[in-house]
């Protein structure tokens, strides 16, 4: 293992932190930030996080400046992991020194502020925040601390497509990077190399933030919500600037009942884009848009979301669910049931995690099982969503489907086919089964550590009280499929109304780690735990 290398490569991605975090130093001043005074807490924790991180950034620049030699796929993935724990401890310095308030008194703790930093650039969502509003020209959380927040979710979201890649990939080792999000077989990319391949995707993923940004600006939402939101879109994070996420819009008065409707639309179309592979972005960029329609995994991604939203109407609408009947208004009960339905669909699948009006833990079993359902399905391969990925669900249906054949015709031999092609890599049939088994392995130990050590006064302590503990079992299942799929909220005690703020430390732990490994897609994390990892060979 060349350490020099790693040193020097962490050492850049450091810097990056430190450099994103000035960025949120001007929204602690009352004529940027919208506060009624100057943010004193927000402003210094942030400046003394910078100098904290330009002092580690130092460190192994020092310790990395005389490193030479190639980046080799072992080094690559030292690299990601490395880095991500260390961005994860850099990125909640900024919380621990300007002692930010979780809930009235409640100062983050190391847990608590590791947790929400890891949130971010795993663009999960979920939140230990129990109100990030402004009250009175006063908030609990400072304004310059929020839009730090939300810069985790698009270092993160970046970081699928260019960080590791554009900044620090050479060679084949940046291909194996590049490819990490992609299961299966490679789909037709720009024919450039590597890194200028990264930065044309880097670009587009930019180019929507700023876009998006400046629609949301025209709905009327001021420009500090407009990049907060952007952020958490096109990340498919979820970090919003408001308790109630979408839902709040429309009691901003600069945008009322319609702006926060067009608003909501906006988001909608934005997180399906966000989900979309990458490379088909490329080509719709190029003027090539029957690469998207002819991409099997992102018609089946489409189908998926326009058939559950109408599964979820139709039952919302058969119980009478509060947001899918209006009496005898029947089309008043389609149009608005649609929108609820649509609008949550796309943002568990596409694993944003943001919510609307909708408080979707409120609806049928139908609906609600669903949605936990579709946090382990995803978004498409190369997107910056999270989940298994709609790819691995195909191929996964098509193993089944030769597996069962094979049964009662065991001469047959049949190559696995995807979208009519067959496939040309032999060993992605076991890639798959594996990976399939890592995640139950994975969820159903973390379900069965949570439900052991996790106190009743968590449900209490986080409001839903004890009428909820009949649903331990479920909310526990939820907590761990939300954070290990990066959606971020769940089901009762971690719905959309409420917080992780209440779990105990070990229980938060956990949850680090299940983010980090979800968003690293597993191996890049376990590896690291390897004796032979280290061994140099």
């Amino acid at each position: 293992m060349n350490f020099a290398l790693l040193f020097k490569l962490m050492s850049r991605i450091v810097f990056l932190i430190a450099a994103t975090m000035v960025f949120s130093l001007p929204w602690a001043f009352p004529a940027i930030g919208g506060s009624a005074q100057f943010e004193y807490d927000g402003f210094f924790g942030l400046l003394g996080a910078v100098t904290i991180a330009l002092g580690i950034g130092s460190i192994f620049w020092y310790l990395g400046r005389n490193a030479t030699g190639s980046l080799y796929r072992k080094e690559a993935m030292a690299v990601v992991g490395l880095s991500w724990i260390l961005a994860t401890a850099v990125g909640a310095m900024p919380y621990l020194i300007s002692r930010t308030e979780m809930a009235p008194g409640r100062v983050m703790q190391v847990w608590d502020a590791c947790f929400e930093a890891q949130s971010g650039f795993s663009t999960t969502g979920a939140t230990v925040l129990t109100d990030v509003e402004m009250h009175a020209g006063e908030a609990l959380v400072p304004r310059s601390i929020l839009f730090w927040r939300s810069s985790t979710h698009f270092l993160g979201g970046m970081g699928i497509i260019v960080l590791f890649v554009a900044l620090l990939g050479q060679g084949s080792a940046g291909k194996t990077l590049m490819r990490s999000e992609i299961p299966g077989p490679t789909k037709e990319g720009p024919r450039t190399r590597i890194q200028h391949t990264a930065w044309i995707f880097a670009t587009i993923y930019f180019a929507l933030t700023i876009i998006l940004s400046i629609v949301l600006a025209v709905c009327g939402l001021s420009w500090f919500d407009s990049f907060c939101t952007s952020f958490g879109t096109m990340a498919t994070g979820g970090f919003s600037t408001y308790n109630n996420s979408v839902g709040h819009f429309s009691q901003i008065p600069s945008v009322g009942p319609t702006g926060a409707l067009w608003a909501e639309s906006f988001i909608m179309l934005f997180m399906v884009i966000a989900g979309t592979n990458f490379t088909l972005l490329y080509f719709m960029a190029i003027g090539k848009p029957l690469k998207l329609l002819k991409d099997v995994e992102w018609r089946t991604y489409i189908l998926t979301l326009l058939g559950v939203s109408l599964l979820i109407l139709f039952f919302g609408y058969l119980n009478r669910d509060q947001f899918f009947y209006f009496g005898d208004n029947f089309w008043q009960s389609i149009t608005s049931g649609l929108r609820q339905s649509g609008f949550q669909v796309i943002s568990i699948m596409t694993t944003t995690g943001f919510s609307n009006s909708a408080n979707f833990d409120e609806w049928n079993n139908f609906g609600r099982g669903t949605l936990l359902l579709l946090m382990f399905i995803g978004g498409c391969a190369g997107s910056t969503g999270g989940g298994l990925k709609v790819i691995r669900h195909i191929m996964f249906l098509s193993i089944m489907r030769l597996e069962l054949e094979k049964s009662y015709h065991p001469t047959v031999v049949r190559p696995l086919r995807l979208g009519g092609q067959p496939v040309e890599d032999q060993n992605l049939r076991k890639n798959i089964l594996v990976y399939f088994g890592l995640i139950l392995i994975i969820f159903v130990f973390s379900w069965l550590f949570l439900i052991t050590t996790e106190p009743d006064a968590t449900w209490i302590r986080g409001g839903t009280g004890m009428e909820h503990m009949d649903h331990k079992l479920i909310d526990c299942a939820s907590s761990v499929a939300a954070t290990l799929n990066n959606v971020g909220p769940g089901l009762g005690t971690v719905g959309p109304r409420y917080t992780y703020t209440y779990f105990t430390p070990q229980a938060k732990f956990l949850f680090i780690w299940l983010m980090m490994i979800g968003r690293l897609e597993i191996f890049t994390i376990l590896v690291l735990f390897l004796p032979g990892f280290w061994r140099n060979q």
